[in-house]
């Protein structure tokens, strides 16, 4: 029985001591540090890597169906690539095509070879050196969403930059 109790007893101490109070005592005096207004960068996210380049700019802009050609809302944020990439001049991308799964493999290997290039000829165009940039289709293979239906085509019409 006295067992028992004191089994009970640690038991509580030890999800007492697992609390994560932010008033606990830290080096013997209780602190309350108001947090920073804003924080420059997400901890632990290296500036010009991947992680940087999806958390601040967005790796991705959308395709309309049996479509290759930049809506403006991809322009405008091809365009925050255009700055990462000026801004961290020794990253290399990798511009990946994807498709929707609508169609045959081939056709959409095509397809999303067709988005990705487009990507590549607007970076080009706005001053990204060529040789920076390397173009590969996936074309159905890697869905972003799994579904039948538009909701789920419409994230998987893409293309998509990784930072090398």
């Amino acid at each position: 029985m006295k067992i028992r109790f004191l089994c009970m007893v640690a038991a509580v101490a030890l999800l007492g001591a697992c609390s994560s109070d932010d008033t606990a005592n830290q080096g013997g005096a209780a602190t309350a540090t108001p947090a920073p207004a804003a924080a420059p960068a997400k901890p632990g996210v290296v500036p010009g890597s991947q992680a940087d380049f999806v958390a601040n700019v967005g790796d991705r802009v959308f395709f309309g169906f049996d479509k290759y050609s930049l809506a403006p809302e991809a322009k405008d944020q091809l365009g925050k690539w255009v700055a990462f990439l000026k801004k961290y001049p020794s990253d290399q991308l990798v511009v990946e095509g994807h498709a929707d799964e609508r169609g045959t493999r081939e056709y959409n290997l095509a397809l999303g070879e067709r988005r990705a290039n487009s990507i590549k000829d607007f970076l080009v165009s706005q001053g990204v050196q060529a040789s920076r940039l390397k173009v590969i289709s996936y074309g159905k293979e890697r869905p972003a969403v799994l579904g039948s239906n538009e909701t789920a085509w419409a994230q998987n019409r893409r293309g998509v930059g990784v930072i090398q």
